[in-house]
């Protein structure tokens, strides 16, 4: 049954947005895969945060104009062919449809779509192959601390711009973790400063309270001498008394 104008439109926008959202796309044959197959294929991807959609060739090629996707070559569209979205791992939806596919040969990896570049089938496979996110993060990592022939030699790969990409964001995040820790350091001594300031101004005050005291002592003894000699030199000449 021939889709409306408006069903078209929709499908459209659904698969616009899930271009946009995914954080890479993968193309894939299924040919005589059962439902049960299907379903399960479904259910795998899902546990990865992925999904799997099939469209037409001309929406999906309409969807991939608006999201300035670079054309799609046609060898992706052979045949019935579904998207895989991976929406966390970009690596996910690529793995677990090449992992599905060694036991069911209906499933074939044809391309996709990463970090904004159109892959090839051979790339495809290759991305599949590689390990997991974080597993990938701790051994670029690891890599960055002590050199080896073999991160030369991934770089120098079809995905070496990936391999390349990874390894700045390993840089970038030990940078942040060194400047932070630099910012600590530098709060916690201007803190140190503020508290030895204020117990010095402390102290300052401390010794200077009792020296006041004292001086208002010595004016006071003096001024009692003072009136002491006074009445003593009254004492002393006294007036003569009139006649």
């Amino acid at each position: 049954m021939a889709l409306t104008k408006d069903q078209k439109k929709a499908q459209i926008k659904d698969l616009t947005d899930k271009f946009q959202s995914a954080e890479s796309v993968m193309f894939a044959h299924y040919i005589g895969m059962s439902v049960a197959e299907v379903s399960e294929l479904r259910s795998k991807l899902k546990e990865e945060e992925a999904e799997m959609k099939v469209a037409k060739k001309t929406l999906l090629k309409l969807a991939a104009k608006d999201t300035k996707i670079p054309e799609l070559d046609d060898s992706l569209l052979d045949g019935p062919v579904s998207l895989i979205f991976s929406y966390s791992d970009p690596l996910s939806g690529a793995q677990v449809a090449f992992k599905f596919g060694k036991d069911h040969s209906q499933v074939e990896l044809l391309g996709g779509i990463f970090d904004g570049k159109v892959l090839t089938k051979e790339e495809a496979v290759e991305l599949a192959k590689m390990p997991g996110r974080e597993q990938l993060l701790a051994t670029f990592a690891s890599m960055i601390r002590s050199p080896l022939t073999t991160f030369a030699g991934m770089c120098g790969s079809p995905l070496g711009g990936f391999a390349r990409a990874l390894s700045e964001l390993a840089k970038q995040k030990e940078t942040e973790v060194s400047e932070e820790t630099e910012e600590t350091e530098d709060k916690d001594k201007e803190k140190e400063k503020e508290k030895e300031d204020e117990t010095e101004k402390e102290e300052e005050s401390k010794e200077e309270k009792p020296t006041t005291e004292e001086g208002t002592s010595e004016n006071t003894t003096e001024e009692s001498s003072a009136s002491s000699d006074s009445s003593a030199s009254s004492s002393e000449n006294p007036e003569p008394e009139s006649e």
